[in-house]
């Protein structure tokens, strides 16, 4: 492998790397060896780097799973299909999943292994940009509801995560960019360096070499800074909610488009709208919400509520996220860029309907 870098978290390494994936084989069966196994990928994805990766593992050892790309088959109904689908092909408890795809077959592919047979192994091959910087880091799985996203789920740590960043040259331009979305976002929650260096990136998004070292080097930036949040709280019950910031009206909008706008898209406008709620309610430093305004817009991110949508809406959808409390949604908010508000209150806020009601206005 050229440039690599790898991140440590107390029970799997992520290995970040152009070319990564040429070593699939080797990665996977060393940290988790198997009878079988299962390659989950999408219907995107599949016919680009499947048989590459089921060759690896040995054709006669390993089979395909494929389901239609996009959120809105991250269901209950797609994750009994794939398990169903396990059975029926005899796998068992020395089955290993590798969840080959963006962040949606990640949620999904690392439910089907949190469930299948009470919890078998998997690997998290992340394939987009907000996969690899985000979504295949920290052991949540999960499936979206008619009532809100990743409402049903399981906290299972992978055996590994394998980032090839050369993968990201066949990803679509806007969801490239979506992905900056969540790079900014661990900038403002715990590196106000990393927030500049990721927004310098976003501006220049068009002209940048996935398998540059800048590449290399944002994904791997991104992973220490969510992997040093998770070592220190797995379960979500304290420092890990700083997280979730942009994403309790950023979850509230993406449910409300009918997973429309993209994850990365809904979470942009999430920050910028939190930011302004943060200094509305006086926890963050004056200029906070134009700063990661300024650097949202450019990187080609939305960053208001689309009009057409209903604030109160909106609103009712962050009362059924799952960071909600007796009914009131809870926020992440900043104090600056690089700082998260509310330590001493376990790093959320119930914030009143009125406040979030004049942001998203």
């Amino acid at each position: 492998m050229s440039t690599s870098r790898e991140v440590e978290l107390p029970t799997y390494r992520v290995t970040i790397a152009a070319g990564a994936l040429a070593h699939i084989g080797e990665l996977v069966t060393g940290v988790a060896r198997a009878h079988r196994y299962a390659i989950v990928t999408d219907s995107n994805v599949g016919p680009l780097y499947a048989a590459e990766v089921r060759r690896a593992l040995g054709e006669q050892n390993a089979s395909v799973f494929t389901i239609p790309a996009g959120e809105a088959h991250k269901t209950r109904d797609t994750w009994s299909r794939l398990t169903d689908e396990l059975l029926s092909a005899g796998f068992g408890r020395d089955t290993t999943v590798v969840a080959l795809g963006g962040g949606v077959v990640g949620d999904l592919a690392g439910f089907v292994a949190a469930t299948f047979m009470r919890g078998v192994p998997y690997v998290q091959v992340p394939t987009s940009l907000l996969a690899m910087i985000d979504a295949s880091v920290g052991g949540k799985t999960g499936v979206d509801t008619a009532a809100g996203k990743n409402l049903v789920g399981a906290f299972h740590q992978p055996a590994a995560v394998v980032a090839d960043t050369t993968l990201l040259s066949t990803l679509p331009a806007d969801h490239l960019r979506a992905g900056m979305a969540e790079a900014l976002k661990h900038g403002v929650i715990a590196d106000a360096d990393y927030f500049e260096s990721a927004s310098r990136i976003a501006s220049t998004r068009h002209a940048l070499d996935p398998a540059a070292n800048a590449m290399v080097e944002l994904v791997a930036r991104s992973v220490a800074i969510k992997a040093d949040i998770v070592r220190r709280d797995e379960r979500e019950s304290g420092v890990r909610k700083t997280l979730n910031f942009g994403h309790t009206i950023g979850h509230a909008v993406e449910l409300c488009s009918g997973y429309t706008l993209l994850h990365g898209d809904a979470v942009a406008i999430g920050m910028v709208h939190e930011s302004e709620l943060a200094e509305r309610i006086g926890v963050a430093a004056s200029g906070t919400a134009a700063r990661v305004r300024e650097s949202v817009r450019v990187a080609g991110l939305p960053d208001r509520r689309p009009q057409a949508m209903s604030i109160d809406d909106v609103i009712a959808a962050t009362r059924g996220d799952k960071k909600a409390r007796a009914g009131r949604a809870e926020y992440a908010l900043p104090s600056r860029i690089g700082a998260m508000a509310a330590a001493d209150r376990g790093w959320s806020l119930p914030v009143a309907d009125d406040d979030v009601r004049q942001v998203l206005a």
